[in-house]
């Protein structure tokens, strides 16, 4: 009789616990396309720092432009520029707590997460915008996106958007030979790499958010910057700076990021039709960022209320000698490997 009730209690269990284990199976399928419409869309909060006019700024917009039109408005990308939800310092913490889905950070951002970001900040290592675009599609580019370190902070790495080459901006003098630096003040953003860069010039530096670059400079709270012409234009730095060397020092180069959860809850076909907008924006992006800088350019120099210095590569070379103890003392956390690959793709 023991025996009996035994077995019964133990197949009602089995069958209690095969029951449970089915209903947690159906819960956990994706949600199907067709659950969503044009009146009930899937949002994908898209959040970054720039201007809406910026390289950034427009390519988002077409971004969630095709989506729209590719999901027949199942899925509405709201676009947040110019730190509306968050700023420079908040929207990497808000994707991993999948308060946002999606940024567009400069990849310096991520150094957070993995030191080997940092690449981006290393002087002089990328020699064209054509060797910029050969690293971009290299294996050595997709491995960032792809580590360990992304994928434990439930991110997901998709494209990189090129923004351009940076340039010194100041207030005080032309800068032109690695001396006119000393003593002068830079706002960076945060970075061990762009300090070290500084402090190599005889130079001071502060991390300031983006957003709130303009004011620094204006009340005096730093002297100078870096950034593409684009940032300098949309930004309007061209207010508060006097001086601009075209140094071509450096890179400002976003990488599109998603909280990867929230990628993978999407249904696939809708996932699917997202990743060829981000293709065609990504394509849209490399196409507009040179156009636009140069455009900048010209205009900065017609405005006549920054002075314009435009470096021969020798003084440029000079600076880079000035530089070196960057790569003496980053070398190693970089990793050789990624440098050497990187420098190997200008070849």
């Amino acid at each position: 009789m023991k025996k009996w009730l035994l077995a019964t209690i133990l197949g009602v269990l089995a069958l209690a616990l095969a029951a449970c284990g089915g209903d947690s199976s159906s819960s956990d399928d994706k949600k199907s396309s067709d659950e969503y419409t044009a009146d009930k869309p899937l949002v994908i909060k898209f959040s970054h720092v720039t201007a809406q006019d910026s390289v950034k700024g427009k390519a988002a917009d077409y971004f969630a432009q095709l989506v729209d039109e590719k999901t027949e408005g199942k899925v509405k990308v709201e676009v947040y520029p110019a730190s509306q939800l968050y700023g420079d310092a908040d929207e990497l913490d808000a994707l991993v707590s999948g308060n946002v889905h999606m940024i567009a950070p400069s990849v310096t951002k991520m150094v957070k997460l993995d030191p080997r970001w940092q690449y981006v900040d290393m002087p002089y290592l990328f020699e064209s915008e054509e060797h910029v675009q050969k690293f971009f599609d290299s294996e050595l580019a997709q491995k960032l996106f792809n580590s360990d370190q992304l994928a434990a902070n439930d991110i997901k790495g998709m494209a990189f958007w090129p923004n351009g080459f940076k340039h010194f901006s100041n207030n005080k003098h032309p800068l032109v030979k690695p001396e006119d630096f000393k003593g002068l003040k830079f706002r960076t953003q945060a970075g061990q790499v762009l300090e070290a860069q500084f402090e190599a010039l005889g130079a001071g530096s502060a991390t300031i958010a983006f957003g709130e670059t303009y004011a620094a400079l204006q009340q005096g709270t730093v002297d100078g910057a870096e950034n593409p012409f684009n940032n300098f234009d949309t930004m309007k730095f061209y207010e508060v700076q006097k001086y601009l060397s075209t140094t071509q020092h450096g890179r400002l180069d976003y990488a599109i990021f998603v909280n990867k959860s929230f990628w993978e809850s999407m249904p696939e076909d809708l996932r699917a039709k997202v990743e060829e907008a981000l293709a065609e924006a990504t394509k849209y992006a490399q196409d507009l960022a040179a156009e636009e800088n140069q455009k900048s350019f010209e205009k900065i120099k017609s405005l006549g209320t920054v002075e314009v210095y435009e470096m021969t590569d020798e003084e440029r070379a000079a600076l880079k000698e000035a530089l070196q103890p960057v790569y003496d003392k980053f070398e190693d956390v970089i990793t050789k490997e990624l440098i050497d690959g990187i420098k190997a793709l200008a070849e």
